[in-house]
């Protein structure tokens, strides 16, 4: 098999439990009211947050894909999965950083599937173009399925530098991939200053963009090493999928659920079993910021949807 495709036990899990605070007044300014950016058609006609339900699809079977959304964004949510299949949706009674929305999910896959294997989509990134895009996310699905205990991660070589993004330092060469060289972790640096960001651009440092793929117990047993108090709620929540109790025991969970980051929390204390696939040849950016939008859509001969003014003043 060259290629990774729609088997039984590959899950797709999305990202979209974020409220978009930083382009708040640009979209506020141009909806006329708030909507956090997944939610938003910034160009053609489709949100960022369709846009990652339709590449989850090409890759896993659509039953196979679990959403976590802000208990708040739920009209919206609905709204937009009009003709979608929407597959598991969870919703969060409140936002406890990445950590506990990536593992929330992953507990509902593991209740299902505990020998499945999970690719990690965040809904508010701008892919381009997606054939490109979907041909990478396969070769790191299958290598995870080949190297059961290591994660992999997709990381975007930088064209500038950025203090927002989080920052994958590369180790040694592995091996190759369907043609996409593998390469360990070294380490990583979340958000680092000027100087930093400086060394790490000038050593071949690549742009973490949060898109993995990983088996479910290789990311359980890290959960358990970096999350001891978050995991035993997990496990109560686990317990309860699929009963009349699962929205009141994740209710009760999510009151003590403390906040841990995913990146900072987790992925910095395992690099030794992270690996690093390059995301070549596809323009990706986190439209965090009005101007990463406007400057992306430039670089493809596209204008945004909102008026270029409202960038300029976000």
């Amino acid at each position: 098999m060259t290629q990774a495709g729609k088997c039984d036990n590959l899950w797709s899990i999305i990202l979209a439990g974020g409220d978009g605070e930083r382009l708040r007044p640009l979209i506020q300014r141009w909806q006329g009211r708030h909507k956090p950016k997944q939610y938003c058609t910034f160009i053609g006609t489709r949100s960022m947050f369709q846009h990652t339900l339709d590449r989850a699809d090409r890759i896993t079977a659509p039953e196979r894909k679990v959403t976590v959304v802000a208990q708040s964004h739920h009209g919206e949510v609905r709204t937009q999965l009009v003709d979608r299949h929407p597959g598991k949706i969870i919703l969060q009674p409140a936002n406890r950083d990445t950590a506990a929305g990536i593992f929330l999910a992953l507990t509902y896959v593991r209740a299902q599937d505990p020998a499945a294997t999970v690719v990690l989509f965040p809904s508010d990134h701008f892919i381009y173009p997606e054939d490109r895009f979907v041909e990478i996310v396969q070769s790191a699905v299958q290598a995870a399925k080949q190297l059961k205990p290591w994660l992999f991660l997709l990381g975007v070589c930088p064209d500038r530098l950025d203090l927002e993004y989080g920052w994958i330092r590369q180790g040694s060469h592995l091996g190759w991939i369907n043609g996409q060289r593998v390469r360990a972790v070294e380490a990583f640096l979340e958000k680092p200053g000027c100087e930093l960001c400086r060394a790490a651009m000038a050593s071949g440092a690549l742009w973490n963009t949060l898109v993995m793929a990983s088996r479910v117990e290789t990311l359980w047993e890290m959960g358990w090493r970096c999350f001891p108090d978050m995991m035993p709620l997990l496990k109560v929540y686990g317990q309860a999928i699929g009963s009349s109790e699962e929205e009141a025991v994740l209710k009760a969970v999510y009151e003590v659920m403390p906040v841990r980051n995913f990146s900072t929390d987790l992925l910095q204390c395992v690099p030794k079993q992270v690996a690093v696939i390059e995301l070549s040849g596809v323009l990706w950016c986190d439209w965090g910021k009005p101007e990463r939008i406007v400057d992306t859509l430039r670089r493809i001969g596209k204008s945004p949807a909102f008026p270029l003014g409202f960038a300029a003043s976000g």
